[in-house]
């Protein structure tokens, strides 16, 4: 599973509960886009969450 090269983030593991109160294993992907970045050295590609994106934390080219 890929991870923000920017902050880390993955994907979360829990639990899912149904109204009966059943447990069943649950993953929550992280919303992580395959960008490519401007660097100091030209263009690079990165995985980058949207989060991250939106704040301007990465320079896109």
């Amino acid at each position: 599973m890929a991870k923000c090269a920017v902050c880390g983030k993955g994907a979360h593991f829990g639990q899912k509960v149904s109204h009966s109160h059943r447990r069943s294993n649950k993953m929550w992907k992280s919303n992580i886009k395959n960008v490519r970045v401007a660097t100091s050295g030209g263009t690079k590609k990165m995985y980058v969450c949207s989060r991250c994106l939106r704040s301007g934390a990465v320079e896109r080219a």
